[in-house]
């Protein structure tokens, strides 16, 4: 299905063939990411993973699944491509004129001698509707973090670092079997939890603090992404009322989120929760954000957001409010667009937890 989706693409671009060099996008299609390599689809239907030396077992492997042709370079990776254009007649090649580099791209222009046509966002698109497949591999992330999330909690304590509970956390994801991390795990505590994307320091949790935690693992290149933020040892009324309402505008998001609705709309459904007591100005990001073969993926649903939701689409909703030297909050969970709503594949509890 994946091929005959960029197979559709083509034809929509009127082009010979389809050159992709974005690892997520390669991904999309061999199952895996190089660090380097090159995957070219011809719109009858043949196709060919390029790799060199280092990845030449593990492209021949799943090219046994998806039906591309592995290849290894002799010499560069434009030479390769040059020689498949000249063989099979291409004359116009797709590309990824968002991703791609400039140098890159005239390297294989100069090579092919062909005619590229941008794809702009459209392939992003088509991946942004994510197949069953799909989304048991997204829920099988997810479960590794909260699993490792809730043994994390057991050491949640009164003088731990902000560094060594993240370096515990990260340790904790890969032993219940995540790829790697998402992206750098955030977990802040204190004032530092008024820092949206703070970076995790020598900070020791006290007593009344809020402990921020935004983290996600992988399975077979899809990402989960979470946030939670909880209490040690006790909390003011002010934590507990902005607590609650930060839950109830993510509720409202979600409740929100379906096929159909406008990113902006979601947004101001949750925005307009935390406006109702003046809070608002604390909001400080979009409400949430594709997810997929990339942590951050396509739309993002914020006040000028363009974007329309679809069915299948798989976006984070994650509302959350940051006063300066004082604390943040932010709580978030993975929501899967249906037609008549959306599915939370998120099961941690999101009531305030006091450890």
């Amino acid at each position: 299905m994946r091929i005959e989706n960029c197979l559709k693409l083509m034809k929509d671009l009127n082009c010979d063939a389809l050159l992709l060099l974005n690892e997520s996008n390669m991904h999309y299609l061999c199952g895996f990411s190089p660090s380097e390599g090159v995957v070219l689809l011809l719109k009858n239907g043949s196709g060919y993973h390029i790799v060199d030396s280092r990845y030449t077992e593990e492209a021949e492997c799943h090219a046994k699944e998806t039906g591309l042709s592995a290849i290894e370079i002799a010499n560069k990776f434009s030479d390769t491509v040059a020689e498949l254009c000249k063989k099979n007649s291409i004359k116009t090649i797709a590309y990824e004129n968002e991703t791609i580099s400039l140098k890159s791209f005239y390297t294989f222009k100069e090579a092919t001698h062909c005619d590229f046509i941008g794809i702009d966002d459209k392939l992003m698109k088509i991946r942004n509707i994510k197949s069953n497949e799909e989304i048991e591999m997204m829920i099988k992330a997810n479960d590794i973090a909260e699993k490792s999330f809730l043994e994390l909690l057991n050491f949640v304590k009164t003088g731990k670092s902000e560094k060594e509970l993240q370096a515990y956390f990260d340790y904790l994801m890969a032993k219940n079997g995540s790829d790697g991390l998402s992206f750098s795990t955030i977990l802040l505590t204190g004032t530092h939890t008024s820092l949206p994307h703070g970076v995790p320091s020598d900070k020791k949790i006290e007593s009344g603090d809020f402990v921020l935690f935004d983290f996600g693992a992988t399975y077979k290149g899809y990402h989960s992404d979470m946030t939670r933020t909880i209490a040690v040892g006790s909390v003011s009324d002010e934590m507990k009322e902005m607590y609650n309402l930060v839950l109830k505008a993510q509720l409202a998001g979600i409740d929100a989120l379906k096929s159909g609705v406008k990113c902006a709309d979601v947004y101001k459904a949750a925005y307009d929760v935390l406006e109702e007591k003046k809070m608002g100005k604390y909001f400080r990001h979009s409400l949430g954000h594709g997810v997929g073969l990339d942590i951050h993926e396509g739309y993002v649903s914020s006040p000028n957001s363009k974007y329309t939701y679809e069915a299948g689409n798989i976006t984070s909703v994650e509302p959350g409010i940051y006063i300066p030297d004082k604390f943040g909050i932010r709580i978030e969970d993975v929501c899967i667009v249906t037609e008549n709503g959306c599915t939370d594949i998120s099961t941690v509890d999101k009531n305030l937890l006091i450890v």
